[in-house]
């Protein structure tokens, strides 16, 4: 048993924020019917190179990228440009729990598929939008995608080095955090909205914006502004309220070193061989070290410059002063404690064998997620689903097929 195994899912989204919020519901176990256009399908399985590819024939398959938020989901392609291909969703939604789509706005609603048409025939229905500004405010009616979300709530502003040293400037994050933040914090609200529903027999409609997301996640940095009325300047690798707290040059490259308190602040210095710096008072605490920045970490790096990375790693590992390696992806996967942890999966798949895949933070001790389902190829649960919860037999799949509609 799984924890959301009694749960179906219709997931009318596609590129990253959507997909990523109805998989988590996947790995818990929900039924995922994964909506697409027929012959074209998420933008994401084009969106390489690297590709998969058949190993026999050397064939491209899908985009890696489509794969990362895919899986455990089934496929349907249907034309829901259509009437008939309208009906179908309508008769699916009568039948599920959740709806999550990230058209633009109103995008649904000229094929009578928004949430105020679709909660006539399922009262109990959750309804998800996912947008970039959400449902209301000037922006609304704009298209939103992460980089320019980023840029816009303040991540950009915090995240690379200063503008006076070379290289610096704004930077986005090298994965798609707005994204992926919009799509867990999606999949929360649709547990809380489950959880509600079971309280009052009704569903609801939830409104998820990536700048939304995007703004709650600056987090401590937002709070900053807030209180002080100052915005946060971009200090590279270093913390705004945290010192020291960066990458350092070692004899052999750069390495992490999180100090977070003064405990570790004096483990840290002695095992550098300065144990004086501790008890100096421009550096005796940690908003003292915030404030004499500029002095400290020259003095630190002239230290960690003599000491090869993997020496001073296990130095600072001996005596709990927390840091690590600044890992390479390769690295990361052959990391003794990630592949202690299971961290890489082999999803049996439909066609190719298996496929990679990378495991979910989530581990539930009575209702674990199983691994059991790649993601699925374009279309190829459409006849399955539309017999199984619709009754369409095969006479009436082929004749949609042969008009285009699914």
């Amino acid at each position: 048993m799984r924890a959301l195994d009694n749960i179906t899912v219709l997931d009318l989204s596609r590129v990253l924020a959507g997909p990523w919020a109805t998989q988590t519901l996947a790995d818990l176990g929900a039924k995922v019917i994964k909506v697409e256009k027929p012959g074209e399908g998420d933008d994401t399985r084009s969106w390489g190179p690297p590709f998969l590819t058949d190993p026999e024939t050397g064939e491209r398959r899908d985009a890696a990228y489509y794969l990362s938020a895919n899986r455990g989901k089934d496929s349907i392609t249907v034309n829901i440009s259509t009437p008939e291909g309208q009906d179908i969703i309508r008769q699916l939604a009568a039948k599920s729990d959740v709806l999550v789509e990230n058209y633009k706005l109103g995008g649904l609603k000229k094929y009578g598929l928004d949430y105020n048409s679709l909660k006539e025939i399922n009262p109990r229905l959750i309804y998800c939008s996912i947008t970039g500004f959400g449902q209301t405010g000037p922006y609304a009616p704009r298209a939103g995608y992460d980089f320019m979300i980023q840029a816009m709530g303040g991540m950009m502003s915090v995240t690379g080095e200063r503008d006076d040293l070379p290289g610096g400037g704004p930077q986005k994050a090298g994965v798609a955090m707005a994204d992926i933040g919009t799509g867990l914090y999606a999949a929360i609200a649709i547990l809380g909205a489950l959880h509600q529903r079971q309280r009052t027999g009704r569903g609801q409609y939830i409104d998820i914006a990536l700048l939304d997301v995007q703004v709650f996640n600056m987090a401590n940095q937002a709070l900053s502004y807030l209180v002080s009325g100052k915005s946060p300047a971009r200090i590279g690798n270093g913390h705004s309220t945290i010192v020291p707290y960066q990458a350092f040059p070692t004899k052999t490259g750069h390495m992490i070193i999180a100090v977070g308190n003064d405990n570790q602040f004096r483990k840290l210095v002695t095992v550098l061989g300065n144990p004086a710096l501790a008890d100096d008072p421009r550096f005796r605490s940690n908003s003292d070290r915030v404030k004499n920045r500029e002095i400290l970490i020259p003095l630190i790096e002239e230290m960690t410059r003599k000491l090869p990375s993997g020496e001073l790693y296990e130095l600072l590992e001996s005596v709990s002063v927390p840091c690590g390696p600044i890992n390479t992806l390769e690295e990361v996967f052959h990391d003794p404690q990630v592949i202690a942890r299971g961290l890489r999966k082999e999803l049996p798949h439909s066609q190719l064998g298996t496929v990679p895949g990378v495991a979910t933070p989530l581990r539930l001790s009575d209702s674990p997620v199983s691994y059991d389902k790649a993601p699925p190829m374009l279309g190829e649960n459409t006849n399955d689903i539309l017999g199984e919860m619709l009754d369409l037999d095969q006479a009436t799949l082929g004749e949609l097929h042969k008009k285009g509609v699914i």
